[in-house]
């Protein structure tokens, strides 16, 4: 008797699935455990014995907490801030653990807890001190600290209000330079260093909630480009209380603070310090206590400059591992603090993407680079003497994604390729597998294989694109083409790891040939790949993807005379310069959340790319959809949400004014949503409209 097995059902809307939910762990500074959350409990899992375990319920916790009130107003906190739901001890054996605005420490070993605050006032941020004798937390606008053993609380800081912010970022920094703190404690616990936001001078965007009986005023502080940034101070006050000492790191205003680093001998602060246009970084040491500084390293680009992650203090503070595209990729080098000697530790036609840990003992540096494709990710790691070619770890080609503990000893490797789902295996540091802790899970629907497409653009460059035929495939049928966009920096869309039952299986399946093409101005292949963009975004991308388009072409079976195109924020964009810059090309189009004008997005990212609109007001004109919307021939479809707090709905009300003045006619779904995506219950009601708008536009 012969069994079959079930045939799967397609993916459709109904039956879309989320990304496989992958809980991010944190280690514990030993090494040799690390603990994450789920299922409203705190987890804990021993690499040497294998064993799991429940080392605290966050239900009774969520009962002891005072549940702070509802705000009158909506909090405009950018998503990109990080604050830690719970945090290891420098010893291990106790957890800081934040519940409903109030913090718990759990002593790890017996499970018992205690409650630290119990106030109506969130404590944001909060942060043990490295020896675990205070817990550092804002609130409002102040910074304090809390003996634990005694419970006593001082406030370091008494001059926030609604426009000083003291370790509290405002919107634009995490968002456009991935700062997600604030404040840092010193090694020997004795200070903290905070930065101050002065963000009376940043313009205020009027947002309103029109689903109260009355419409309620929401401002969000959004600064512009041309307008003020928020003026960043560094300072360093003692964890007992006292005066702050400020950094004499050169004039706030029209600078940038982007990162903050603490030396190993908790006497002197390193600042990452930018210009406003973003070409110049200064790496600069600061005495904790006198505030004078010196520049270490002085960095400028023709373009602009990305800040990233790389920085480590080495050997005491005498070292420090730096990462520079200098030479148009992001690589490895090592400083001498004193002497400033440097010792290049990878080069060539790759870059590194992230460093995932040191081992000065050993003297190791660990990094995931794109040096085996640009569409994978891979393990490597290098000695620090930069004598020998850097070593690949990981196995397996795909996209991996490595945490490290701390001592580098093991690390989780969480693996996936286009035709494989997430798989997760812990590893010793030399690459060497030691256990499998999570397996892959294929979901139980048909997914159509995704194949990556190597072609070359019209001046010889090799570009990169993901194509999905549609379901039933026969190469002697033409099918209708939907373009799937993004295109601007800092975005990779094409590379080799699992996607799943996503909203490309629902319109694969549905008959629509699935294309997207990663164009110049995009990332992973280095800042001068990216850099083309410079001064003038649309036309560079545009011209790329007329390449990709023009390739689907040669394929024969691709209707040329149906081909769509969707996109979101920088792909909504996309949309509509498409659109409007290469009217005859596309037959539809759906642009979700666009910027339309540059000059109505943030200050950080616009101006990096765009420079001041002062200095270059014919790039911002040329850059804009709204030049040429009078030459849009597709059907269009916009989607916005009313109160985006990243791509504001001015965007879309200023195109469609455009639009209604040259007499075309488009449509709209608008949502009331606080966030630049459209989520919940709603977004199955979106994806229905849009699947239905391809299928009015391409197939009718």
């Amino acid at each position: 008797m012969c069994g079959f097995a079930a045939e799967k059902k397609p993916v459709t809307i109904q039956t879309m699935a989320m990304p496989r939910h992958v809980p991010a762990i944190t280690w514990a500074p030993d090494g040799k455990r690390f603990a994450w959350t789920e299922d409203k409990a705190v987890w804990q899992y021993d690499v040497l014995t294998a064993k799991k375990k429940q080392l605290a319920a966050l239900a009774p916790l969520e009962e002891k907490a005072v549940k702070p009130p509802k705000p009158e107003t909506f909090d405009w906190l950018n998503r990109r801030v990080s604050e830690q739901s719970f945090q290891w001890s420098s010893s291990g054996q106790e957890m800081l653990i934040s519940v409903e605005g109030d913090l718990f420490l759990l002593h790890t070993e017996t499970g018992k807890w205690e409650q630290l605050t119990a106030t109506p006032e969130p404590e944001r941020d909060p942060k043990l001190s490295p020896d675990g004798h205070f817990v550092s937390f804002r609130r409002d606008h102040d910074l304090y600290t809390l003996e634990i053993e005694s419970k006593k609380l001082t406030r370091l800081t008494g001059d926030g209000g609604p426009t000083l912010w003291n370790s509290e970022l405002d919107w634009v920094y995490p968002e456009e330079l991935d700062l997600s703190t604030a404040h840092w404690w010193s090694p020997d616990s004795s200070q903290i260093a905070y930065l101050q936001f002065d963000v009376s001078r940043e313009s205020i965007f009027p947002h309103a909630d029109l689903l109260s009986w009355r419409a309620l005023p929401e401002p969000e502080r959004f600064p512009q480009p041309g307008t003020p940034n928020a003026e960043v101070r560094l300072g360093v006050v003692a964890a007992g209380g006292g005066p702050t000492h400020w950094m004499d790191i050169g004039e706030a205003r029209d600078h940038l603070l982007a990162r903050v680093y603490w030396s190993p001998d908790s006497r002197a602060v390193a600042y990452e310090r930018l210009n406003r246009i973003q070409n110049r970084l200064d790496l600069g040491l600061a005495d904790a206590h006198t505030g004078a500084s010196r520049v270490l390293i002085a960095e400028q680009d023709p373009y602009w400059i990305n800040v990233n992650d790389d920085f480590r203090f080495l050997n005491k503070g005498k070292q420090f591992l730096w990462g520079s595209e200098r030479d148009g990729y992001l690589h490895l080098y090592l400083y001498s603090t004193d002497e400033r000697q440097v010792t290049q530790l990878t080069s060539h036609e790759w870059e590194v993407t992230e460093v995932t840990g040191v081992n000065e003992e050993t003297g190791e540096v660990f990094f995931v680079s794109t040096e085996e494709s640009p569409v994978e990710r891979q393990l490597y790691r290098v000695h620090l003497d930069g004598k020998d070619k850097p070593q690949r770890l990981s196995r397996g080609a795909g996209t991996h994604g490595i945490s490290m503990s701390p001592t580098t000893a093991y690390y989780m490797d969480t693996a996936s390729s286009l035709g494989t789902p997430p798989r997760r295996t812990l590893h010793q540091s030399d690459g060497s597998q030691i256990a499998v802790y999570q397996e892959s899970v294929l979901p139980d629907v048909e997914i159509l294989p995704t194949e990556i497409v190597k072609l070359k653009a019209g001046d010889g460059v090799p570009l990169f694109a993901r194509m999905i035929k549609p379901a039933g495939f026969a190469p002697d049928k033409k099918y209708p083409v939907i373009v799937m966009i993004y295109g601007g920096p800092g975005v990779q869309a094409v590379h080799d790891a699992w996607s799943g039952a996503d909203f490309d299986q629902v319109l694969a399946q549905r008959g629509y040939l699935i294309w997207q093409l990663d164009n110049r101005g995009s990332s992973g292949r280095g800042h001068l790949w990216e850099s083309k963009i410079y001064h003038e975004t649309g036309a560079q991308e545009l011209k790329d993807q007329l390449d990709g388009i023009h390739y689907l072409e040669t394929l024969g079976f691709a209707d040329m005379t149906r081909v769509g195109i969707s996109g979101w924020s920088y792909g909504g964009y996309m949309t509509l310069y498409s659109l409007a810059n290469a009217p005859g090309v596309f037959r539809a189009g759906i642009a979700g959340a666009p910027v339309t004008d540059w000059r109505n997005y943030d200050t950080i990212y616009t101006e990096r790319y765009m420079g001041l609109p002062e200095e270059n007001p014919e790039g911002y004109q040329r850059s804009s959809p709204q030049t040429n919307a009078g030459d849009i021939k597709a059907r269009l479809l916009i989607v916005h949400n009313l109160e985006d707090d990243n791509v504001h709905f001015q965007n879309t009300v200023q195109m469609v004014n455009v639009l209604e003045k040259a007499g075309k006619q488009f449509q709209m779904l608008v949502y009331p949503q606080k966030s630049h995506g459209v989520t919940g219950p709603v977004r199955k009601q979106m994806l229905q409209a849009m699947m239905e708008f391809f299928d009015q536009s391409l197939k009718e």
